[in-house]
């Protein structure tokens, strides 16, 4: 870790004081991601990935509104249904395409039984592989995989998005602001931020939320 982090630092101290205030928000989300796998259903489960399709490169805020306007014809609309769904509401409606391929693919895949096919990878790194390195599943790199295992309640991910990596920079953990573009230097990210969740003895999860919160003003979905 940098020399730049030391658990005497002032920014430490913050950070520390800043969790205490919003550590009830942040485990009680935490316990609704795990709720959304142990209650829904297939349909539930593949309306959090499509959600992480239309949040890529725009935001959960934009992603939301979209996939509200989705929600009725996700299952049974054709693209262009979709793109009109769409236009309006995403900055990029083209990803209905996306999501028509993705959706076709898990028909194919697993019959459309998500929640099982979720559950037969039995090791964090390969679920996480098959939905971020996946040519069929479209518009899901590793960030967005690890957004929707994490909102359905697997743990254990780092979400490094620009506001995280811009965190973890200031508080000395990366040398630079530069994002991960493949999967080695993805996991070489998350093993840092692992590092620094296990010195300030917050879980990674945890951290990830309340690094979102600090620079944003609030606690993301």
């Amino acid at each position: 870790m940098s020399a730049r982090f030391s658990e005497s630092d002032k920014h430490f101290s913050e950070l520390k004081v800043s969790y205490e205030e919003k550590k009830d928000i942040i485990k009680s989300l935490l316990e609704e991601f795990k709720e959304v796998f142990e209650k829904g259903d297939d349909r539930r489960i593949f309306e959090e990935l499509t959600f992480c399709i239309l949040t890529s490169a725009v935001g959960p805020r934009m992603g939301l509104k979209a996939l509200n306007a989705l929600k009725e014809s996700l299952m049974y609309a054709d693209e262009e249904e979709l793109y009109m769904r769409l236009k309006d509401q995403h900055k990029y409606p083209e990803k209905a395409g996306y999501i028509i391929r993705t959706r076709e693919y898990l028909r194919r895949e697993c019959n459309f039984e998500l929640k099982g096919l979720i559950l037969s990878f039995k090791d964090s790194i390969d679920r996480r592989d098959f939905f971020g390195s996946n040519k069929d599943i479209k518009g899901i790199g590793y960030l967005q995989a690890s957004h929707f295992l994490r909102n359905i309640g697997f743990f254990g991910y780092a979400l490094l998005d620009k506001n995280i990596l811009r965190s973890l920079y200031e508080y000395g953990i990366l040398e630079s602001l530069k994002p991960p573009t493949t999967r080695k230097r993805y996991l070489e990210i998350e093993g840092k931020m692992k590092q620094f969740a296990d010195t300030i003895e917050i879980s990674i999860d945890e951290l990830d939320l309340l690094l979102w919160s600090e620079r944003t003003g609030h606690i993301p979905k």
